[in-house]
């Protein structure tokens, strides 16, 4: 079992993250109780008490003290709950495995792995969709059979951040618009500075990879395109969104504008090297766009360095982003003070400051438009959203994926490209040929029933 302490930091993963590799089942939790047969004792005048304990990806957060305001602001409100943080430096894979028993904090971030099958066994029910749609956004993704079980801590707009300092220098005066063009400019970066890496993958902390997932429906301006993958048997396919992220990430690792060796990145470490301008680019959230900009005051430069655009692609001459929300709330359905859980969650969406502070777009439906992505607007880049899968069918993409074998939500997925890519050991189409083979599979199994 974990001790628990005021405030505690997992800087590296347990050593039994092996098992992380396997997909979770029900066994990982029991049945799931109602709110009103939460646990955990209560004043008379029904205000939450106890202890909680929050896990939370946001090790920096910790680290700084940032969440040490959060709870004497949220004890100000609720004096009788004592809340304890828990950063976790690899989130994805420690939780997943933690999530084999019950200790897996109160408040805890929906690992990506988790189907919305599996959410009744893992996480308490927040409410009806329907209900809270009418102030949250982004809930379709952790909702299951009507009821919501996570709520977004922000929404992200999905592109590139960039050093435009680096940009500049290497005399590129125009946003790339089509993936071969980013890679152009990507080589001209590189031959313009020996010390710079022009993109970089953040491959051995794995998660950064996750996000590059988070491109599609962008690419081809298709809303419904997740939905529509669960009808084809060849997602992999010239002029595809996964064809066009995938293969954007193959050439760049192939002709070697990614970091020298992939095997020792480091995500505090990129942060770095952003902001000091020794890497040019990165694929990640708008959530990243502070902590770069952070990074780059620290090396002793401008925060305005850092900027972001749209991923190289577009569709009648207009980018189109994806917009979703980042982690997703939710209350282990074995916490013994549920009401504290909430209490918590809604203060911290509510109340905390969190998406303004993170420049990220606010979870509620009426939130501000962060100044960070002005520029980016500028662009005239439409937003879209991905509309959630039809009724009854919330898992199926997860369903064929999980038989297909191949981790969409996986940091694996994207590594085994990079390997491929830097060893020649396999060409880009070999690759999508065996992902679609593989698909294929999954969607006859599922359909199968077997």
């Amino acid at each position: 079992m974990f001790t628990r302490s005021t405030r505690r930091l997992r800087v590296a993963g347990i050593a039994a993250i092996a098992a992380a590799s396997m997909v979770l089942t029900a066994c990982g939790g029991a049945s799931s109780a109602s709110s009103s047969d939460a646990s955990g004792s209560q004043p008379a005048d029904g205000a939450p008490s106890g202890s909680i304990t929050v896990l939370t990806w946001r090790t920096d957060l910790v680290e700084d003290g940032t969440f040490d305001t959060y709870k004497q602001e949220f004890q100000a409100k609720y004096p009788d709950v004592d809340v304890e943080f828990e950063g976790i430096t690899d989130y994805e894979g420690e939780v997943r495995t933690r999530m084999n028993t019950d200790d897996y904090g109160d408040v805890l971030a929906i690992p990506a792995t988790v189907t919305p099958d599996q959410f009744p066994h893992f996480f308490e029910p927040l409410g009806d969709l329907a209900e809270l749609k009418t102030q949250y956004r982004w809930l379709d993704d952790k909702s299951y059979q009507g009821k919501s079980y996570g709520i977004p801590v922000n929404g992200n707009v999905n592109g590139v951040v960039y050093n435009k300092r680096v940009w500049d220098e290497a005399g590129i005066t125009e946003l790339p618009t089509t993936p071969e063009q980013f890679l152009t400019d990507l080589a001209t970066i590189k031959q313009s500075s020996a010390d710079v890496t022009p993109l970089y993958t953040n491959y051995k902390d794995g998660w950064p990879l996750t996000k590059w997932e988070d491109f599609r429906g962008g690419i081809t301006a298709d809303a419904d395109y997740v939905n529509e993958m669960t009808q084809t048997d060849e997602p992999w396919t010239a002029g595809t969104d996964h064809y066009v992220i995938d293969s954007l990430l193959y050439d760049a690792v192939s002709q070697k504008l990614t970091e020298d060796d992939p095997t020792s990145t480091n995500w505090e470490l990129s942060k770095t090297k952003m902001g000091d301008g020794t890497v040019a680019a990165m694929m990640l959230g708008s959530w990243a766009i502070p902590q770069m900009q952070k990074a780059a005051q620290e090396a002793g430069h401008d925060a305005a360095d850092i900027g972001y655009m749209p991923f190289p692609a577009q569709v009648d001459g207009k980018f189109h982003a994806m917009t979703g929300g980042d982690y997703n709330l939710a209350i282990n359905v074995h916490s013994q003070n549920k009401p504290a859980a909430r209490a918590w969650i809604d203060w911290f969406n509510h109340e905390s400051g969190y998406s303004e502070s993170q420049e990220g777009l606010s979870p509620l439906i009426d939130g501000p438009v962060p100044a960070t992505l002005k520029d980016f607007e500028a662009t005239g880049v439409q937003y879209l959203t991905l509309n959630p899968a039809p009724a009854g069918k919330e898992s199926l993409l997860g369903d064929i994926d999980k038989a297909a074998e191949i981790g969409l939500t996986s940091p694996d997925y994207r590594q085994k490209i990079i390997d491929a890519a830097r060893t020649g050991s396999q060409s880009a189409q070999a690759i999508f040929d065996d992902l679609n083979a593989r698909w294929a599979q999954g969607r006859a199994k599922i359909e199968s029933g077997s």
